[in-house]
């Protein structure tokens, strides 16, 4: 790749994950986790890890994930909290090549990344790489994906193109979230927990958690229940040397409730949740003012977000026939409300805000069957969403107006699609699946332009006419599109003994669209781009992957080793590209830049070498290179060798990790401990390479003492116990200070001028009690 700097570095780190021998899933922790929680019959924690069942695949029955010709990582409830996951970004560092970031500008918008396939954008009208379904629902766009989670029953990280089964906009793979259902026994658990930095200097203040669960029968047999509670005051990890006050301030509320109805074949699950959070708005250290490799951040503007979401879903079930039939209604509605510091300094020169509101509504009907030698899941999907945003800034420097602008956007979805397995022996395969989708898009977009004080959301922003500061040019433009395509998979699978070697190709797209966040119409800095049609859409990115891979286990099941090389082939490339602007701060267009080529290989392992102790590891190696540029991305003016030889954005070259589970028997009583160590390498965040995120070793652990007292547990755990800096984003802005050297230069730890960068959580040190029954 094209920072060669790093090479010894990455070298030894990759030699130290080679060396410990297991790389593996995550997936070991969830059987252990679970025999941690069983009483003094239950033998050793790690016994019975070795069977991990998903559902990712959609087939009648769930599967064994060492069945699965898929690369996948998966987590049961056990596992998450033992790795005491609060949110789904805690999962970045237990799987190769996977990135769960959020952007930080806009708190709690996912930009996540798999294999190098990845967005870094807080517009709402950009579609993810990576898709985020919960209980089977389609998160519609990245808002309000990175939140507190609790009372899950399980994740799934599914890696590489998912269309077939997912439809668009899993070109880099998709993340199920399943949250738990109501229970045949009367049960509950319940927890309380505090957290905080605890470094020298007194950096921020604590964070408090609790949470409970009840679930049971109303109708023993017929009628389930399960509620659920959960409160979060985080009283703001980080200092603001503005006013020596806390900052990163949230309050979190979450109520759920589920209901399941058995009826003889049929089954009929509901559940409803309702989301509440607030709190301050992004803690950005501007790098032309401090060095990005601490925590020093200074702004006058404290900010704030504010959102809103709920979420229900109704699964029904229906044995009929040599099959599953089976229905996933969603309906999703989201609210919100920001406002930050975006010059990330101590004085007024680039304030932003937002608003937004989202709703849609899903429907999957699929009928999933098994015969004699045959897998076969059919089925058709359909989705309606609109998405009004609107944006405003106020930079004094630069304007004495204000400007206002965004977008409105109505979306709808339909599909079909099949998928088999079909055995030619009992050990070889043939893997088959296509789906067909359409979607339209009906969009209208206010340039961001300084003007008379509007909203798109409440529909007061003109989209045509002439801007009475600007008379030359217009307001903005409404405009329609649609795409449609197919979605192929062909593959083999060769199964033997407890293991299995596959490969397979697959195709995927993601959906084209429209920028929300025009500053210019025509104008990209320098660099005079027609608009064709006077509209601003981009076009869909098409995604080809070739993938082979191989599960491995020993028939005992004490080691296990999953491995998997891919070439992934990127058809006009959709990119952000983020540019400092001396007219509007940030300016930020969404275009078809290029082809490219992205190579890989990952595995994941885990040995149990006794009866209590367990090691794990995994690795993630990405080379990604430019095929074809087709826009000046560097910089420079030209399109040459420059704009092919950058790095592509989102792409850590090298993703390792080492963990160990050990568990000390005393008889009415256990303590588990865990460790996990992994490394990110850095990586580029704007296309032209002057914004990245540089690399970290998080080093995770933590100790429960599983109580005589049947179900109370007691906990001390450490996430990122080397106080590792990391940030949601590196955006370049006009605005720096004392350490900006007015050179911009790609991976350059000092930028040009100064950089909006949010900062994410260091060192946190806490202790936790759970209660079960």
């Amino acid at each position: 790749m094209n920072t060669p700097r790093n090479f010894a570095r990455r070298t030894s780190t990759l030699a130290l994950a080679a060396s410990a021998l297991a790389l593996v899933p995550q997936t070991a922790f969830a059987q252990d986790a679970d025999e941690d929680q069983q009483s003094e019959d239950r033998g050793s924690a790690l016994d019975t890890f070795d069977v991990i069942v998903i559902t990712g695949t959609k087939t009648q029955d769930a599967e064994d994930v060492q069945d699965v010709p898929l690369a996948v990582t998966a987590f049961n409830s056990e596992s998450l909290e033992a790795l005491k996951v609060r949110d789904v970004q805690s999962l970045t560092y237990s799987a190769p090549n996977v990135s769960l970031d959020q952007i930080g500008t806009s708190r709690g918008t996912a930009n996540f990344s798999i294999r190098g396939l990845g967005i870094n954008s807080s517009i709402p009208s950009i579609d993810p790489t990576v898709g985020v379904f919960v209980d089977g629902v389609y998160l519609g766009f990245n808002g309000g994906v990175v939140f507190d989670l609790f009372d899950l029953d399980s994740v799934e990280i599914l890696r590489g193109p998912q269309g077939v089964l997912f439809g668009r906009n899993v070109t880099g793979g998709a993340v199920l979230i399943n949250t738990g259902n109501p229970t045949e026994e009367f049960q509950g658990k319940f927890r309380a927990a505090v957290d905080g930095p605890f470094v020298d200097g007194g950096r921020g203040g604590a964070n408090y958690t609790v949470s409970g669960v009840v679930s049971g029968p109303i109708v023993e047999d017929t009628l389930l229940f399960k509620l659920g509670a959960y409160y979060n005051k985080d009283e703001g990890y980080f200092t603001n040397l503005f006013d020596n006050t806390n900052h990163g301030a949230a309050e979190t509320k979450i109520f759920r409730g589920a209901l399941e109805g058995r009826f003889g074949d049929l089954t009929l699950t509901g559940k409803l949740d309702y989301f509440e959070s607030d709190g301050d708005g992004p803690s950005g250290q501007n790098r032309g003012l401090f060095d990005r490799e601490t925590f020093d951040m200074s702004i006058d503007n404290a900010g704030f977000y504010a959102n809103e979401i709920w979420t229900g879903s109704v699964t029904a079930e229906l044995d009929i026939g040599p099959g599953t039939l089976t229905n996933v209604f969603g309906y999703r509605e989201y609210s919100a409300a920001t406002d930050g510091d975006i010059d990330s300094l101590p004085a007024f020169l680039f304030h932003s805000a937002t608003e937004t509101e989202q709703e849609q509504i899903s429907n999957e009907l699929r009928y999933a069957m098994s015969f004699d030698g045959v897998e076969l899941t059919i089925g058709g999907f359909y989705f309606d969403q609109s998405i009004a945003y609107t944006e405003v800034r106020d930079l004094p420097p630069l304007s004495a107006l204000t400007f206002y602008g965004g977008g409105q956007q109505d979306h709808e979805v339909i599909g079909a699609f099949a998928n088999a397995q079909v055995y030619l022996t009992d050990s070889l395969s043939v893997i088959g699946g296509i789906r067909w989708s359409r979607e339209e898009k009906d969009a209208g977009v206010t340039y961001v332009r300084p003007r008379p004080m509007c909203s798109v959301v409440q529909g007061t922003c003109p989209t045509t006419g002439t801007n009475p500061f600007i008379p030359t040019e217009n307001n903005g433009f409404t405009d329609s599109n649609s795409w449609s395509n197919w979605s192929p998979k062909f593959g083999l699978q060769y199964e033997f003994a407890n293991s299995q070697v596959y490969a397979h190709w697959t195709r995927g797209y993601r959906s084209g669209g429209y920028n929300f966040r025009i500053t210019n119409a025509n104008v990209f800095e320098n660099v005079v781009v027609p608009a064709t049609g006077g509209n601003f859409s981009f076009d869909e990115e098409k995604v080809d992957n070739y993938e082979i891979g191989g599960k491995f286990q020993t028939d005992d099941r004490s080691f296990t080793l999953n491995a998997a090389a891919y070439i992934t082939k990127i058809g006009n490339m959709q990119r952000e590209v983020n540019q400092s602007s001396p007219t509007a701060g940030v300016s930020q267009f969404i275009l078809n830049t290029a082809d490219a080529t992205i190579f890989g290989v990952e595995a994941e392992a885990r040995m149990r070498v006794s009866d209590s102790l367990l090691f794990t590891a995994n690795v993630g190696l990405i080379d990604a290179e430019y095929d074809e540029v087709r826009f000046d991305i560097s910089g420079d003016g030209v399109i040459d060798d420059a704009d092919l030889a950058l790095s592509l954005p989102r792409v850590p070259e090298v993703t390792a990790g080492v963990g160990a589970i050990h568990e000390l028997d005393l008889g009415a009583s256990s303590v588990v401990s865990r460790v996990n160590l992994q490394y990110r390498d850095e990586f580029a965040y704007t296309d032209n390479n002057f914004g990245y995120i540089q690399d970290i070793t998080s080093l995770d652990a933590n100790v429960t003492w599983n109580t005589p007292v049947e179900g109370l547990a007691f906990s001390i755990y450490g996430k990122n116990l080397l106080d590792g800096v990391q940030a949601g984003g590196d955006t370049q802005l006009p605005f720096g200070g004392p350490l900006s050297n007015g050179v911009n230069r790609p991976f350059d730890p000092v930028p040009a001028a100064g950089t909006l960068s949010p900062l994410s959580k260091g060192r946190q040190i806490g202790a936790e009690m759970t209660f079960e029954f």
